[in-house]
């Protein structure tokens, strides 16, 4: 009959988890309801127990958790109740029922056991304790107490928590004692080897961010390599829009003399008057792009060092254009004798800035030039088309202005007609 008892509750135990518990507790579910069976299973093979002891013990392992179905809170209470309405169902005696309620009661983790199987089964509940597995369960369970929204842990607080829970937790069985609470030791030992390289990593951290702080506020060789790494970036950025507008007007004009020279020069056989207009016009355009390409026009350099040089400090090695013809082997030299002398590197960096302002003040001052020129040759062209036409009272504007399609293609009809006629 217990036999028959206990497959009977297994039965109604999984289909009542299964349909009834919600799907986020992935901790208080069947797995564990089985797990707590097999340690109760085996503290009852190591213990002196009756054959009715064992029965109320395995119902208990078994409807323990069922309360979770109905409300998390006190969920032991709803599991006393939906036990003893069960067992009354089958036929179970009073006795086993309230040994069977009396050992749920004793599952909550603030009561003290009051008799050998309310050990056992606390014991049992708290197995995991002191087995491998114990990082996956206690997993499952942060995990379950995220999703119901009871609580969220971070790693750090989680170990904390159960650090404190291993400390607290007590085993009572002599079989409990002597085989799982060496490995709870174990586990107890790793969760606080793991906060400890935690806290000791956090130290260092907080070690490196004080020093890295204080190196900032002290040290004034950051000032020094932000100032040059920030005026070197400048004087680049500046040097790349010299090259930039350079570029625009070059185009510019290109295009200007590419269109005069299809369009206005086939004109000035019949309108010679445009011809000193168009001469002003390409001259200034010309002038522009001569004074773009300048202004953008490379200089040239010896590329060569001494060894004087690099002793009397008198060459910058940061730029490529006093070091291009020189070997690998004696520029390397002349590096690592430069490394050695900071102020070497200093002055070295100080040089490039000095002579990219120089190189920048050039460029600007030519690029200045240049659009004043191409201003001044827009105004001037302009002016002198105006008075040329102005002089010429005569003049078609159509010989002026070149053919649209559909002007060749109404001329070339006339054309065609006045031939017919003439025929």
């Amino acid at each position: 009959m217990a036999k028959s008892l206990i497959e009977d509750t297994q039965e109604y135990v999984f289909n009542l988890l299964t349909d009834k518990l919600p799907n986020t507790f992935i901790y208080h579910n069947y797995t564990h309801t089985q797990r707590v069976l097999k340690s109760t299973k085996e503290l009852i093979e190591n213990s002196e127990i009756s054959k009715e002891e064992s029965t109320i013990l395995e119902l208990t392992a078994l409807l323990h958790d069922i309360g979770y179905t109905v409300s998390s809170e006190n969920h032991e209470t709803e599991s006393v109740k939906l036990a003893e309405v069960f067992l009354k169902e089958k036929g179970a005696d009073d006795s086993i029922i309230k040994a069977v309620s009396d050992c749920i009661m004793a599952t909550k983790f603030d009561e003290e056991p009051n008799n050998k199987l309310e050990e056992i089964i606390r014991d049992a509940d708290a197995s995991h304790f002191g087995k491998k597995y114990f990082d996956e369960a206690s997993e499952f369970l942060r995990k379950e107490l995220e999703l119901r929204g009871i609580k969220s842990y971070t790693p750090a607080d989680w170990r904390a928590e159960n650090i404190k829970v291993l400390t607290e937790h007590s085993f009572y069985t002599e079989y409990a004692l002597k085989n799982w609470q060496p490995r709870k030791e174990k586990n107890l030992a790793k969760l606080m080897g793991k906060k400890k390289k935690r806290k000791k990593k956090l130290d260092v951290e907080k070690i490196k961010a004080k020093y890295k702080a204080q190196y900032k506020n002290e040290s004034p060789e950051r000032g020094v390599q932000t100032f040059y790494r920030t005026a070197l970036r400048n004087h680049i950025k500046l040097s790349d829009i010299a090259d930039t507008k350079a570029n625009i007007l070059l185009s510019v004009n290109a295009i200007i003399i590419s269109v005069v020279l299809a369009n206005l020069i086939s004109k000035l056989d019949t309108n010679p008057y445009l011809t000193w207009p168009t001469v002003i016009f390409l001259f200034f355009c010309v002038v522009s792009m001569v004074l773009s390409i300048i202004a953008t026009r490379p200089n040239v350099t010896s590329g060569e060092f001494t060894k004087e040089d690099v002793k009397n400090q008198e060459v910058n090695l940061s730029f490529f254009g006093n070091f291009h013809k020189m070997e690998l082997k004696e520029y390397e030299w002349a590096i690592m004798e430069m490394v050695k002398d900071k102020d070497y590197i200093y002055k070295a960096l100080t040089k490039d800035l000095y002579f990219l302002g120089k190189v920048l003040e050039r460029k600007y001052r030519l690029l200045r030039i240049t659009y004043t020129v191409f201003m001044l040759g827009i105004i001037i062209s302009l002016v002198s088309f105006a008075i040329a036409v102005k002089n010429n009272p005569n003049v078609n504007i159509e010989d002026v202005l070149p053919e649209t399609n559909e002007q060749t293609s109404y001329s070339n009809t006339q054309k065609k007609e006045n031939s017919n006629f003439m025929i």
